[in-house]
Order: structure tokens, then sequence, then C-alpha cells
């Protein structure tokens, strides 16, 4: 995934490899850093073992109308299995559901921690692309 990022009034395009691992990975114009978001106070290049502040990325979508209170597809697919409740609460990085598509399951993991106040859709359902799955409040 790429994320726009501004550090003392510059933009950097960061590509990030996996979200969910730890320490995550992150490329800004070829250097590679190690990011570990619970213990952020120090973030080193391994590169350069240069000592970087920590900075809020935020995800590039140009036609987006997702509120943060929603979890949507990331692809169409056939919603086949629901692993959350509403009125349940959730860790970020926790699977909610599993999408196939192309006859591959996909796992799809909740981008917050929080409450699920409502869940959009059942198992057996067919979602479009960044269709709202879940609700949290």
């Amino acid at each position: 995934m790429k994320y726009a990022v501004k550090v003392a009034g510059q933009c950097f395009e960061v590509e990030i490899e996996d979200l969910y691992a730890r320490p995550i990975t992150a490329r800004v114009d070829g250097q590679e850093f190690k990011v570990s978001p619970e213990d952020s106070e120090k973030l080193v290049s391994q590169q350069q073992g240069k000592e970087v502040r920590p900075v809020e990325l935020t995800k590039k979508q140009s036609d987006s109308t997702i509120t943060s209170n929603e979890l949507t597809a990331p692809l169409p697919g056939t919603v086949i299995e629901l692993f959350a409740r509403t009125g349940e609460y959730v860790e970020a990085g926790q699977v909610l559901l599993v999408i196939e598509a192309m006859k591959m399951k996909n796992s799809i993991r909740s981008t917050r921690a929080g409450t699920i106040t409502e869940i959009l859709v059942n198992a057996g359902e067919s979602v479009a692309h960044k269709q709202a799955l879940v609700r949290f409040g």
C-alpha cells in the first residue's frame, strides 16, 4: 500500500508491504525503515542508522467516501464466513470475515480496535469493491 506522508512541510510517498506485520517495513525514496507503531519513540533506518521522529500516515484515496467508522471490501467477491458479531469488541488486525474471490479465500481484518455496531453483510452474499461491510461505534 502507498501512503502520503508530510514531514516538515515536505511530502513523501511511503510504500508499506504488510500493515499488520511487526515491525512494519516501509520504503521511502529507496530507503527501508522498520517501524513498530506500538513502540514508535524511535524509528531507525536499516541503511544509515538515522533516528527519525514518528509521523502520522494518511492513506491515498482520491475517490473515497469511506468513513473511519466503516470497514469496506478491499475486493469484490462472496462473503463465505463471519467471525464477528454486533456488539463485540475487536482488536485492529483481527479477522472479521472471509471473502472468496477468484477461488481464493481472503481474510478481511479489522482496520481499527473498537466495538462493532452493525454487520452489513451475511454469509453467501456478494459484495462489491469498497462496499461497507462492518460499522464501528
